[in-house]
């Protein structure tokens, strides 16, 4: 839309202020452009007599020459503007906040460190719950870290990057106690919902391992009661499975308990049975990578966007294409005017002749006298 007339300079705002900087560019440019008029002026005093530079000055240095420099820094200044994104006057629209709200429950329990999930299990959950929080968007999402005792690492919240940095810091060594307690994970993530609505629902990362915490009834009781649903993935070979690696006093080793090492495997029967109960899908990733992109689109089309609250958004028309499209004209209107070419005066004025054409045309010019 057309700037209106009416709007003052103070009503436009620069969203990426730091556009302006290019300006310096343009400063420098100026200050090129007077340095080439003035060397070009003493170039041609130099080569030309009195006579022929009142001839030949207009072509090099006269009102064509500095109406093309002009429009030349005219667009770049013009371009700096519009990467400073001016914006015009603020309006301001009463909109309904819709979304859904997510409670990411990760398992940190030491069977996470298994490796059979390059490069081991929780990584892997860690990169997945980071893909699916980026595919969301603008949805609310928590943390839940469990082993031994679940705990909240992150409330629900807006900032994804306050989530991301609280996910970067998992690890077994986050929890006050070890084991596997994916029911109380649940019962904690479903709390944490508060509110009411369908668009509500918890996503457990965790290869199934547990200790008798009883996740199924868990997810039946937070859909049944709470109209929470649960989503679970699962992490780690369910066949074979995988040994837990452990470094004690500088070394590596597998973990032992009572003389025997320690294998564990994904339980996709129990995570399946958590999913169905809690009115959700149970994903097998196994140790294969997962499109969280279908993830996020599968609970998309599973959950009811609820609205939160009725809001108003202040917004400003961007303005930045009238500034370019100026620039644009400003180059284009340069390029017509660039010359064609060097007149002959000029060029024999400004270019010595070569001592062998000079021979050559006296030679010339006696032999036809003769």
């Amino acid at each position: 839309m057309p700037i209106p007339p009416t709007m003052a300079l103070a009503e436009v705002a620069f969203t990426e202020p730091m556009g302006f900087l290019w300006l310096a560019a343009v400063a420098a440019a100026v200050v090129l452009v007077l340095l080439d008029a003035r060397w070009r002026r003493a170039a041609l005093r130099r080569l030309a007599d009195a006579n022929l530079l009142g001839r030949i000055a207009p072509s090099v240095i006269g009102a064509r020459t500095v109406l093309r420099a002009t429009l030349v820094l005219a667009a770049m200044a013009l371009l700096a503007v519009a990467l400073a994104d001016p914006r015009g006057a603020e309006s301001r629209e009463e909109v309904e906040q819709r979304g859904v709200d997510l409670m990411v429950v990760v398992d940190v329990s030491r069977s996470m460190l298994a490796e059979d999930a390059a490069p081991n299990r929780l990584a892997r959950a860690r990169q997945f719950a980071a893909d699916l929080v980026e595919e969301l968007g603008s949805d609310r999402v928590g943390l839940v870290e469990f082993a031994g005792v679940p705990a909240v690492r992150c409330p629900l919240t807006f900032n994804h990057r306050t989530f991301l940095s609280q996910l970067a810091l998992l690890s077994p060594k986050s929890t006050v106690r070890g084991g596997s307690m994916l029911g109380d994970a649940i019962r904690l993530a479903a709390e944490s919902l508060d509110g009411e609505g369908a668009g509500r629902a918890i996503i457990v990362l965790s290869d199934g391992e547990d200790m008798e915490s009883d996740p199924v009834e868990a997810a039946a009781t937070a859909y049944r009661d709470r109209g929470v649903r649960t989503v679970t993935i699962g992490l780690g070979d369910a066949a074979e499975g995988a040994r837990i690696p452990v470094v004690e006093g500088g070394a590596r080793r597998f973990l032992v308990h009572e003389g025997e090492e320690v294998w564990t495997r994904m339980d996709p029967t129990l995570l399946a049975a958590v999913a169905e109960q809690g009115g959700g899908f149970f994903v097998e990733a196994g140790t294969s990578q997962a499109d969280m992109g279908d993830v996020a689109r599968a609970l998309t089309a599973m959950l009811e966007a609820s609205t939160r609250e009725r809001g108003t958004v202040a917004a400003r028309e961007p303005l930045f294409q009238w500034f370019a499209c100026a620039a644009l004209l400003a180059l284009l209107a340069e390029a017509t005017l660039r010359p064609r070419g060097a007149t002959r005066a000029t060029t024999a004025a400004l270019v010595p002749e070569p001592r062998e054409r000079r021979r050559e045309r006296r030679a010339t010019a006696q032999g036809g006298s003769t």
